[in-house]
């Protein structure tokens, strides 16, 4: 059985074919760093209209380049949230165009759950249960508990902002451009964590708070005039990072 799966939730135009839940057939992905780079972060209006000018040639590509006709395919699956709501729209109204078009069975697929369920791809054995699962993006930092398919216990969650959203808002006071992360730990490969910043331990409890961590750089930053000196720039990513790390591995 072969699945298109479609993924607008954010600002990335995404479909892919994937044959009985497991083989990656084709995997298409339209990226707007580059547009979203000028102003430091997501724009949502900006990242909806995009999708609009790419979804229809990110489809097309993702049957044509293994070679597939509608024929082949068995049914749709789209991401319905959470997310961006105008750049859902534009995926799950695709979507529901072409199941209607093509009379195929369609299915909306959480985000989160999606990002669990990738570790299901391309392996040869699959993940044993019960498993725990770290979800750690630009807008999510979730600890959960997945006990069998389809069923899961969340053990912990951000209580302001996430991880990646750190890294971004970190790498906008460093200077080191966006995405945040890749900025981030380009920078730490030259730096050493040497810096005293706080970890945010929230004793008897699996949950994660970064903000307090992201004023503190702010703090250190103009401070320690951090930002005048690559070196001290590349010591503070490093530090950064490593306690964002540290919190992320230890409560997991």
């Amino acid at each position: 059985m072969k699945i298109l799966g479609i993924e607008t939730s954010c600002d990335e135009t995404a479909a892919a074919v994937v044959e009985d839940g497991t083989r990656i057939v084709s995997n298409i992905v339209a990226s707007q760093i580059d547009i979203h780079a000028r102003y430091g972060g997501i724009v949502p209006e900006v990242a909806s209209r995009q999708h609009l000018l790419t979804i229809i040639p990110v489809v097309d590509k993702a049957l044509s380049e293994p070679k597939l006709a509608w024929q082949d395919i068995d049914g749709i699956a789209v991401t319905f949230g959470p997310g961006l709501a105008g750049s859902l729209l534009v995926g799950v109204n695709v979507a529901k165009a072409i199941a209607l078009a093509r009379r195929l069975p369609i299915t909306g697929v959480n985000h989160l759950e999606g990002h669990i369920y990738a570790n299901w791809l391309n392996r040869e054995k699959p993940p044993d249960f019960p498993c725990l699962c770290l979800i750690i993006s630009g807008g999510h930092s979730d600890l959960v508990l997945m006990k069998e398919h389809g069923q899961f216990e969340k053990l912990g969650r951000t209580r302001d902002d996430a991880s990646g959203e750190a890294f971004d808002k970190a790498a906008r006071i460093l200077g080191l451009g966006y995405p945040g992360g890749p900025a981030i730990e380009q920078a730490a490969k030259s730096g050493t964590p040497c810096l005293s910043l706080p970890r945010a331990w929230l004793r008897d409890s699996h949950d994660f708070s970064f903000s307090g961590l992201k004023t503190a750089l702010w703090h250190l930053a103009q401070k320690e005039e951090i930002l005048a000196n690559p070196s001290r720039v590349a010591d503070a990513a490093a530090s950064f990072q490593c306690a964002v790390v540290d919190v992320l591995v230890t409560k997991t």
